[in-house]
């Protein structure tokens, strides 16, 4: 399963980068606005930030809802570097707009989706990347990975190469039961990836390790 980072703070990233998992980034205008980044110039230059920092998939959002703004918009973002992936909203004219870019072999990520009819739709279109949102789904007392292993079903069922990505992963739980289900990639906060690292076992069993080297060296 590939791990990316959600977010748009570059020490996280970075972090991130340096512990060698990390196989890209998804971010956002929210994200962007929490890091006090606003301003299209200042938006576009901090994905280019981004993509220089990082080896794999950058995914920079779209505003617009209407196609031909989507294209227009899509297009600008995708020439900033090869690895920009174009993050389309799931409406009619985003999944129109999927099918456009995965034409042209531009990447894409559709986002916002809530069931298994949308990323039937997102794979038909040739979609990159499908995310659906987890954690939200769980806020309203949905369960969201039983929409992920519906969603592997189907994609499996008809061999769709479109990327099942987790999004709105909250914690370390939800990141080993989509590894369980079989979700391609997984999008979460920094926290989510480092939370894996933890066991009070290893914790205690390296203070003995440690303990008993010292008194074997005194």
């Amino acid at each position: 399963m590939k791990f990316f980072i959600d977010t748009a703070n570059l020490q996280q990233i970075k972090e991130a980068q340096a512990l060698g998992v990390l196989d890209g980034v998804t971010t956002n205008p929210s994200l962007m606005a929490k890091e006090g980044i606003t301003g299209k110039k200042n938006i576009l230059n901090h994905y280019v930030k981004i993509c220089n920092m990082v080896d794999g998939d950058v995914s920079a959002e779209v505003i617009a809802t209407e196609f031909e703004e989507i294209i227009k918009e899509g297009e600008e973002l995708a020439a900033l570097h090869p690895q920009i992936v174009v993050k389309l909203p799931m409406i009619a004219d985003g999944v129109k707009a999927c099918k456009y870019f995965s034409d042209k072999n531009i990447k894409t990520n559709v986002t916002l989706v809530f069931s298994a009819g949308q990323a039937l739709l997102a794979a038909k279109a040739g979609a990159t990347y499908m995310s659906p949102f987890l954690g939200r789904l769980d806020d309203i007392s949905t369960d969201g990975l039983h929409l992920i292993s519906e969603i592997r079903q189907i994609y499996d069922n008809y061999g769709f190469e479109t990327q099942i990505l987790s999004a709105s992963v909250r914690n370390t739980m939800h990141v080993i039961n989509c590894a369980k289900i079989g979700a391609d990639v997984m999008t979460g906060p920094l926290s989510s990836i480092l939370g894996l690292l933890n066991h009070p076992l290893t914790d205690s069993g390296l203070t003995q390790f440690l303990k008993d080297y010292k008194k074997g060296n005194h």
